[in-house]
């Protein structure tokens, strides 16, 4: 019997507006609110509502076969509420049918995990919290943004009482085992680790609809067939963004057609069973640990993390986003509490890559802006006027703090004054009664 656990990626960043260098200081919000609203609304019509209905009718077609599990950010999820809460609420009734897993991961889709465990841990919680708020069910496995993972981010992720997370199956860390079994962390043996079949997953996410594809077009047999060809598996982890259907790969593709009759054909062998990370964590055993050194991610032919981090302008924005922690973790201000989340998106980053080649077509893909520069440029604008902010507060903080620390001081003296008045009174009465006394 052949295992597949199929899991999509759902998510949108609150994308920036233009943000000029006369703005900082004088401009202190920066979204581009009717960009944020047209894209949502689009994706919306094109994705989310029509394979949520698809999903559902399979998974009440399927009567308890068919298994899917989804990772929603946080800031995701907040544009729903915002801009289509009727996106929102087809989700909640997928997660009524008790076949749909949810997964948890940073609320804003950020790169923390490599810059500070606290910081991480606050945004696994608020997003836990937040899916749980949602949908009824507390996630059990992790999924990292970008499926970036380490040895010392399972550590973490382990730490936090999680037994499952989903990364990348990476060739040049699996060298060569195969990505389709269950493998454990190598200092976290108790972090169970499930690993992207990236090549059969972007069969589906990339290269559905390119024509000059040897293999194109795919058919749902087709791609059956090949599932069944790797009959020594444990487990297929296919792994991909939501938007591939209907929006990576339009309707005109066929994409909604093959999502609706990939999965009749594979129950149909008898062969094939759908589930999810929770039960294939309890099903079966790890066959052997994962050594990963330094971090991997999904992306590009290197799965590192070049995509975010391997320029010095990538470098810079990130560095002195998280050079203000400190600050933060003292500041109760809500506005800019939320602007801090918001700014952490690793898309952000990802729009400064300056990869080309082969892995430049998929960053052009997903890039708002016209070059690199320019999303450097008006990220670091942001990023200024955001630390202005952040110094006036502290400033701010710093004499409320004095003023105070003066007004306690004034408070005690004022007592101590009120003290040696009361007994100053207490003397006098008592002078006045010895002398009175010693007349009579």
């Amino acid at each position: 019997m052949q295992t597949i656990c199929l899991y999509f990626q759902v998510h949108q960043p609150f994308r920036l507006k233009s943000y000029r260098f006369f703005d900082i200081g004088n401009d202190h919000y920066y979204y581009d609110d009717y960009t944020n609203e047209s894209i949502l609304n689009k994706v919306a019509t094109n994705c989310y509502l029509p394979t949520n209905q698809l999903l559902l009718k399979l998974i009440k077609q399927q009567k308890g076969d068919f298994k899917i599990t989804f990772s929603i950010s946080g800031v995701a999820i907040e544009q729903f509420k915002l801009y289509a809460p009727e996106v929102l609420s087809s989700f909640r009734e997928l997660a009524q049918t008790g076949m749909v897993e949810f997964l948890a991961e940073t609320y804003s889709h950020s790169l923390v995990a490599l810059k500070d465990s606290d910081e991480f841990i606050r945004q696994v919680k608020k997003h836990a919290d937040l899916i749980e708020e949602n949908f009824g069910i507390r996630p059990g496995v992790f999924r990292n943004t970008e499926l970036i993972y380490s040895n010392q981010i399972g550590n973490m992720v382990a730490n936090m009482g999680y037994k499952t997370m989903l990364t990348e199956g990476a060739p040049h860390i699996l060298n060569w085992r195969s990505p389709d079994y269950l493998y454990h962390g190598e200092t976290e043996v108790s972090l169970n680790l499930l690993l992207k079949n990236y090549k059969l997953s972007d069969d589906i996410a990339f290269r559905f609809g390119d024509m000059e594809w040897s293999e194109w077009p795919l058919s749902p047999k087709k791609y059956v067939r090949w599932l069944l060809e790797k009959d020594q598996s444990q487990v297929i982890n296919l792994f991909m963004d939501y938007e591939t259907f209907g929006e990576h790969q339009e309707k005109h593709t066929g994409i909604f057609n093959f999502l609706k009759n990939f999965p009749v054909e594979a129950l149909k062998t008898q062969l094939i069973r759908f589930t999810t990370p929770s039960e294939i964590s309890k099903k079966l055993k790890p066959v052997a640990p994962l050594n990963v050194k330094h971090p991997i991610s999904w992306a590009d032919e290197e799965r590192d993390l070049t995509a975010w981090l391997g320029n010095e302008m990538q470098q810079e924005a990130f560095n002195k986003l998280y050079s203000h922690l400190p600050e933060i973790n003292n500041c109760d201000d809500p506005l800019i509490l939320k602007d801090w989340e918001l700014l952490q998106c690793s898309d952000h980053f990802y729009y400064m890559c300056t990869k080309f080649n082969e892995d430049g077509d998929v960053h052009a893909y997903f890039n708002p802006y016209s070059s690199p520069y320019k999303a450097f440029i008006n990220y670091m604008n942001i990023l200024n006027d955001f630390s202005l902010r952040l110094a006036s507060l502290s400033k701010k903080q710093e004499t409320d703090n004095f003023l105070n620390e003066l007004i306690t001081q004034l408070t005690k003296k004022e007592l101590d004054l009120d003290k040696i008045e009361s007994e100053l009174d207490n003397f006098r009465k008592n002078l006045v009664f010895n002398k009175n006394y010693q007349s009579a």
